[in-house]
């Protein structure tokens, strides 16, 4: 008996085995074929790449009216940023610029969000852009606050979408590194942990096809990991939210598992001419509340419009 069970355990471990090797095959095939995929997909969104003073920076342009600069988070590039707004194209001028790291833009310095503000400066004054919306969403919303507080002058209004968010009060401790683990980082790792984006991240599995290629986005994914998503709290007396100058909408889902919806409850209460809205359900992307964004988004920029037009009269 010891025998056949014996000859049954090397069974069970062999078809084991054979299972995850050609498991491992099939995955490293589909998932070549979608990295392919996503550079032809790139390909579409016709960036251009300007050389800085702070090195190249890839970006989009597209649109005309009000400009609206999309700060995109973790994992993204200018295909992203544009997406952020594409419902907004059709009377806004979108400019949608890579950060420090990710898709055709350098890193400059230590990366902070600071000296990633100080480019987009640059970028708008490339492009002849006095002022802008500038639209944070996730680990973007940081280096969107940082330029809302150094650069009034050029900021018409703040828009965060399931933001990064300042604390309350200085914390006593906080991650050095926030983001995933360097070896993730990659298309093929990322590729086979994508089935557990719903149960960790609450996002659909399909979402790791707008983060292909990941090896072209790793350098931007190290530098938010260690420098853009702790900056809020390592420098939390460099972020006075109560003196920014520039109305503020922030838009955020109670069920987002990636950016805390209590911190953003919490922190509203610092920013100066606010609005808030909040879902019950969308998670990190709040999906299913486009026309709810969309609406929320024009009525902000209208208004704001609307004050400037009151202060240049009076």
């Amino acid at each position: 008996m010891k025998k056949v069970a014996k000859a049954w355990y090397k069974r069970i471990w062999l078809w084991l085995t054979i299972l995850v090797i050609s498991y491992s095959a099939v995955q490293g095939i589909r998932c070549a074929i979608a990295v392919g995929q996503s550079e032809k997909r790139l390909d579409d969104y016709g960036a251009r790449t300007v050389a800085l003073s702070y090195g190249k920076m890839s970006y989009v342009d597209r649109g005309r009216g009000d400009a609206i600069l999309s700060v995109h988070g973790i994992f993204g590039g200018y295909d992203q940023a544009y997406d952020t707004c594409e419902e907004f194209g059709a009377d806004h001028r979108i400019i949608a610029p890579s950060r420090f790291g990710y898709l055709g833009s350098d890193i400059y310095g230590s990366g902070s969000p600071a000296e990633q503000a100080a480019a987009y400066v640059e970028l708008l004054d490339h492009l002849g852009i006095e002022k802008v919306f500038i639209l944070g969403a996730s680990a973007g919303g940081t280096p969107a606050i940082r330029f809302a507080l150094d650069y009034p002058e050029r900021t018409n209004g703040l828009i965060l979408f399931c933001s990064a968010m300042p604390y309350i009060e200085k914390p006593d401790k906080y991650p050095e590194y926030a983001g995933p683990p360097a070896f993730l980082c990659n298309d093929y790792a990322m590729f086979l942990i994508s089935p557990l984006f719903k149960p960790v991240m609450g996002m659909e599995s399909s979402t790791i096809y707008a983060m292909l290629p990941v090896g072209r986005r790793k350098d931007g994914v190290a530098l938010d990991a260690s420098v853009t998503n702790p900056d809020m709290a390592r420098n939390f007396d460099s972020y006075p939210i109560e003196s920014l100058q520039v109305p503020t909408l922030i838009l955020h889902a109670k069920d987002d598992k990636l950016a805390d919806y209590a911190q953003t409850e919490k922190a509203v209460s610092r920013f100066p001419n606010c609005t808030f809205v909040s879902f019950e359900t969308g998670g990190h992307l709040m999906v299913g509340h486009s026309d709810e964004i969309e609406k929320a988004v024009r009525n902000f920029i209208k208004n704001a419009k609307n004050t400037f037009s009151n202060v240049k009269l009076s």
